[in-house]
């Protein structure tokens, strides 16, 4: 691999350069969300497999009158800040049963894509025209030092599962900075997939359809379009596999041939055995036990488990 003295410093460029010069080859997924990742996703969520979205779709339909009484502020003006708010369906529930039981809140989406944001606000307020609503475009840390500033209290939502596909020791930091920004007496509301039949995840994350290998796929039109690179896309699939015992899913493109692409932007080239992969994401299971020690860990207590029908899935609120 031959790499030039001077690179573009955008984020993407210098994960991209780091992930794909390594000898266990990588790529973060953050990037999944651009404009496109985000509606491919949005597909993934529609699809029968993928149970995490029906599962906490339920829990928010059915038992958000129950996770208000949870909230020690519920009397009170606060806030609802939502970190990777996506489209807003599920959340809209939840905002929904808060306004008819009389709740005095302003609602904080916060997301990296335009493009999600636009359509939450939309989906939002086409069923709740009056919700105070302020929502924020760019990084979550950035806004939330910015609400550190206000007295009133917070609710904060995580959900989605979206916690799972952070490392241990990375889903310990990213918590911990959260905790930082959090008032005493703040709490969060977070997705978590729990652990259950191999099988069903499975499914989940290597689906019939092709739409979970498009979501990856995606990644390296990224490359190719912002990093101006010369990836032969069809010559690279999909894989994913499930470790019940850690709990861990883990997804990866596979080079397909030996093969190189180049990226003008980045003045490199890239080298690929064949069959070589590229990890692409994790997607951390949790069961009773597990959550408790991460919550433990970060400073923060477990006050309650909402868990949908099934036990596929648990909201879990938090508390500092």
């Amino acid at each position: 691999m031959n790499t030039a003295t001077t690179i573009t410093t955008t984020p993407f460029a210098e994960d991209v350069l780091e992930g794909l010069s390594g000898k266990e080859k990588h790529l973060s997924s953050k990037y999944f969300y651009d404009d496109n990742g985000s509606r491919i996703f949005m597909q993934i969520m529609k699809m029968a497999e993928y149970y995490p979205t029906g599962c906490e779709f339920e829990i928010l339909s059915q038992q958000s009158d129950r996770i208000l009484q949870q909230l020690p502020f519920a009397n009170q003006e606060f806030n609802i800040v939502e970190f990777g708010c996506g489209d807003g369906m599920k959340t809209r529930h939840l905002l929904a049963t808060f306004m008819a039981k009389g709740a005095n809140f302003t609602y904080i989406p916060i997301d990296i894509s335009q493009e999600a944001i636009d359509t939450l606000e939309k989906n939002v307020r086409a069923v709740l025209p009056d919700i105070d609503m302020q929502p924020q475009t760019g990084d979550y840390f950035e806004i939330l030092n910015g609400l550190a500033q206000n007295s009133k209290p917070n609710l904060f939502l995580f959900l989605g599962g979206n916690i799972g596909n952070y490392r241990h020791e990375e889903a310990v930091n990213l918590l911990k900075k959260f905790n930082a920004g959090m008032h005493k007496g703040d709490m969060l509301l977070m997705g978590m997939d729990l652990k259950k039949n191999p099988r069903t995840i499975q499914k989940a994350y290597d689906d019939p359809h092709g739409i979970t290998k498009a979501f990856n796929m995606n990644l390296l039109k990224r490359i190719n379009d912002e990093l101006d690179a010369d990836i032969k896309l069809d010559q690279f699939d999909f894989y994913c596999d499930y470790n019940p015992k850690s709990g861990e899913v883990n997804s990866y493109l596979v080079s397909l041939k030996k093969q190189h692409f180049h990226s003008t932007v980045l003045n490199t080239t890239f080298y690929f055995e064949k069959d070589e992969m590229i990890w692409t994401e994790l997607s951390q299971k949790y069961n009773p036990d597990d959550i408790k020690q991460l919550a433990t860990e970060t400073g923060l207590t477990v006050a309650h488990n909402f868990m949908d029908c099934r036990h596929y899935f648990t909201d879990s609120l938090w508390i500092k």
